[in-house]
């Protein structure tokens, strides 16, 4: 089966959701560049599609905080690991890109798995927004920092990390 894509206008901007082969393969942000240049297989709706935006609408709306949809995702299968340690990172709670390296059993390939991150193909609901500097920083998200500061203050995410730099910066040595 081609692929097929519906849009969905959101808080954030346009998404993009595509479907091939009875599997979500992309998410994509209309504050991504190149977004107009990554139109992916011919407009429609479906089942899995439908879905998928009620899903991705719940999750606008504070009622869905876990996505239940079939993915894939194509990359290496460093960049596969990165994306499925993505997938483990809980609803309003962030790691850090050394975090996610240790996690995927990589502790010094913190630049690759920022590189891998950056390719996740499946924005929000694989969720890379979670992912920040290990100072805190809103470092590195393809649908830019304003998007990714966005989704971490839906989540409630970006106040709990500040609240947790404060108590170990206060914390004694």
């Amino acid at each position: 089966m081609p692929a097929i894509f519906t849009d969905r206008v959101t808080p954030i901007g346009l998404v993009r959701v595509v479907e091939e082969d009875g599997a979500i393969t992309h998410v994509d942000l209309s504050s991504a560049d190149g977004f107009v240049e990554r139109q992916r297989g011919e407009a429609g709706t479906s089942e899995l599609l439908r879905a998928a935006v009620q899903q991705l609408d719940e999750y606008f709306a504070h009622a869905r905080t876990v996505f239940d949809l079939p993915l894939r995702a194509e990359g290496t299968a460093f960049q596969r690991q990165a994306w499925q340690a993505l997938c483990t990172i809980p609803y309003g709670e962030t790691r850090s890109y050394a975090q996610q390296a240790r996690a995927v059993g990589r502790p010094t390939a913190t630049r690759a798995i920022g590189a891998a991150n950056g390719r996740n193909p499946i924005a929000i609901i694989v969720p890379c927004h979670r992912v920040i500097g290990s100072d805190g920083s809103l470092t590195g998200y393809a649908g830019g920092e304003p998007v990714k500061r966005w989704l971490l203050q839906h989540e409630g995410a970006q106040k709990r990390a500040q609240l947790d730099l404060w108590s170990a910066a206060a914390a004694p040595a």
